[in-house]
């Protein structure tokens, strides 16, 4: 009987060792997908979580408008099935590496849907939208020579600096992931609508941040102009000696109108980027006796240990160190 027993046992655990192995076959592998950026990376990432192997090309710290493709970037094209981009022009070195990769996927453009601020708007800060151009997916191959001392076409690329158009961000990576792989579909959204509840906690705080402060306490001076989208929410005046771009030329002129308005406005706090030369910052600092007012996060995510490590501490960072900065 004992042996009887004992030769039943080795079979039935033989009988579950050998069903284990089909069963790891089956295994879910998760999808490979690659994000432009780190703000951008860091989206996809929350709303793919588990179901998606994710290569950012720009890491923290990077400057995308300055980036050069590598051969390994091009790989990582090339085997991704959902390609991630910002779009309006963002990019601008995309389309020839997704040429060279011969990339055959699906390419989800993040801003679709967005509203976007033209360049000339930056200049009065008024309210006007675009309408017409609402459905905008041929902006990233649109250009304007008009422009062309930009590497952008004819619109602020930076729309992720307003927390409602994050949640169109949000939208689009939940159905772009959704489309390349429909059997995790519930988990995606799930994960876009939790991180959208985030998003509109956040905005909630700094909106009231930003309405408490003094209307002569409103203008803001940066290196590049990245923030026109978080302005525009915050009824905030944002200048900056470059423009769009990092690579834009600055010219004597612009560095010197921007000293005359710092003085003329008693504007007492300039602030640095993390991705720019912060030279031409610090001697306008010291010609009109501002204070360096803080590090703004515009392009890129800090590393791991530094305190924009993801889009929501980004966006909380840079409200809370103007709100500190501005409120004195």
């Amino acid at each position: 009987m004992t042996s009887l027993r004992s030769t039943l046992k080795s079979a039935t655990a033989l009988a579950a060792f050998t069903l284990s192995f089909p069963m790891a076959s089956w295994a879910e592998e998760p999808i490979p997908v690659v994000a432009t950026f780190s703000i951008l990376g860091d989206m996809v990432e929350r709303i793919g979580g588990e179901h998606i192997a994710l290569t950012t090309l720009v890491g923290p710290d990077g400057d995308t408008h300055v980036y050069q493709p590598t051969p390994k970037a091009a790989r990582s094209v090339a085997e991704s099935d959902v390609l991630f981009l910002n779009g309006l022009d963002f990019e601008g070195w995309l389309e020839r590496l997704a040429e060279a990769a011969s990339f055959d996927g699906a390419m989800v453009v993040a801003t679709n849907g967005v509203v976007p601020i033209a360049f000339d708007d930056h200049d009065d800060h008024d309210d006007e939208k675009h309408d017409d151009h609402d459905d905008h997916d041929d902006h990233d191959d649109e250009k304007h020579d008009d422009h062309a001392g930009h590497d952008h076409g004819a619109f602020d690329p930076h729309a992720w600096q307003s927390l409602e158009n994050a949640v169109i961000y949000a939208n689009n990576i939940a159905a772009g992931l959704a489309k390349a792989d429909p059997e995790n579909a519930g988990d995606y959204y799930a994960n876009r609508a939790a991180f959208v509840a985030e998003v509109e906690m956040l905005s909630a705080d700094i909106e009231a941040m930003m309405k408490s402060l003094p209307a002569d306490k409103r203008t803001v001076v940066t290196p590049h102009d990245a923030f026109g989208y978080f302005a525009a929410t915050y009824d905030l005046t944002f200048v900056a000696p470059q423009g769009m771009s990092t690579e834009s030329e600055v010219s004597a002129g612009d560095v010197a109108a921007l000293i005359t308005q710092i003085r003329e406005e008693s504007i007492s706090a300039v602030f640095i980027e993390s991705i720019t030369d912060n030279r031409m910052m610090e001697q306008i600092a010291n010609e009109t006796g501002a204070t360096i007012g803080g590090t703004l996060y515009s392009d890129a995510l800090s590393a791991k240990s530094g305190p924009a490590s993801t889009y929501l501490d980004m966006m909380r960072h840079n409200a809370t160190t103007l709100f500190d900065a501005l409120e004195n």
